[in-house]
């Protein structure tokens, strides 16, 4: 194997999961990224992390692109003599906008490309989503991290690895995200949840789910009933009383609202071109209003759906 001679530039795309009722399977890309610039070096590992989660670039070997890289090189065959890293992070670390999925997809790609044919070889596209979601735990961030736009994931029967189908959302839909100022652990917000739910709420989410894939890609006008949850939100309520009471001044005001994965960030969605016309629907301004009005702190960022996905550039 001959390893690469310059460095590889990774650039990953924040996500939002469930985007309400998709619970565990929906994910959509967002323009906000991740970039690390990976480099074979002669002997041991220097990682360098500015930006989002800058304290972590002390964690070495337990740094999670490092990780994750670590992974990729096992299954090629062949571990690299060293490697140096370079991490300038945007992605809000532990607000449910998967950061985690991102660093785990960044360190994948940035191997395959480092070990070149053989790496490509060795970890075709399908390799790569089943690593990231074992790595991740669940395939919802880490499909539409890598292949951008509106993602549904599942594990087919008598599979262990998981598919993905891909889906374009309209172009007039405009995500917004308020991230607030305190993180919340995905393994304390699924902590919650419980064993089981009722059939009702089950069957009311299925319609909700098979509804939201309608608002997304043509009929943006159904937003409000398609991200009506029953499986997740409702459980989750104590434990991010600030997100809930976010989320409910929003849909009052007629903004389609949702917990963004685990939270404790909120998604909402406005459409460019209005519900019913030109201006008809609310707007980032709108989201912002609501927010700022609220008594926690809210960082508002309107964002654009990364169509894209992840991407490696070798130079």
């Amino acid at each position: 194997m001959s390893w690469l001679a310059g460095p590889v530039t990774v650039a990953v795309p924040a996500t939002s999961a469930n985007l309400g009722p998709g619970f565990d399977s929906f994910g959509l890309a967002l323009g906000l990224h991740d970039v690390v610039v990976a480099e074979i070096a002669p002997d041991g590992l220097t990682v360098k992390v500015t930006g989002e989660g800058a304290a972590a670039a002390s964690a070495g070997e337990q740094h999670l692109v490092v990780r994750a890289m670590r992974t990729a090189f096992a299954h090629i065959g062949r571990p690299p003599p060293g490697l140096a890293l370079s991490c300038q992070n945007e992605i809000p670390q532990g607000f449910g906008l998967g950061s985690s999925a991102g660093a785990i997809c960044a360190g994948l790609l940035a191997a395959r490309a480092l070990a070149g044919p053989d790496g490509r070889a060795a970890l075709p596209d399908d390799t790569v989503l089943a690593l990231a979601t074992r790595l991740e735990g669940h395939p919802d961030n880490v499909a539409a991290c890598l292949a951008g736009g509106l993602t549904i994931a599942w594990h087919p029967a008598g599979s262990a690895g998981a598919r993905v189908a891909r889906l374009a959302p309209l172009p007039s839909i405009a995500p917004v995200v308020c991230v607030p100022a305190t993180p919340l652990p995905t393994a304390a917000a699924r902590q919650v949840l419980p064993p089981q739910v009722p059939h009702a709420d089950a069957a009311a989410n299925s319609a909700r789910a098979a509804l939201l894939v309608t608002a997304l890609t043509s009929q943006p006008d159904l937003l409000m009933d398609a991200t009506e949850d029953f499986l997740h939100e409702g459980y989750r309520a104590a434990a991010m009383p600030g997100t809930t009471r976010l989320i409910a001044a929003l849909r009052a005001a007629g903004v389609p609202a949702v917990v963004s994965g685990a939270g404790p960030s909120v998604l909402a969605f406005t459409v460019t071109a209005g519900f019913g016309g030109p201006g008809a629907g609310p707007a980032a301004g709108d989201v912002a209003a609501i927010a700022a009005a609220d008594a926690a702190d809210w960082r508002v960022l309107p964002l654009r759906i990364d169509t894209a996905g992840a991407t490696a550039q070798v130079r």
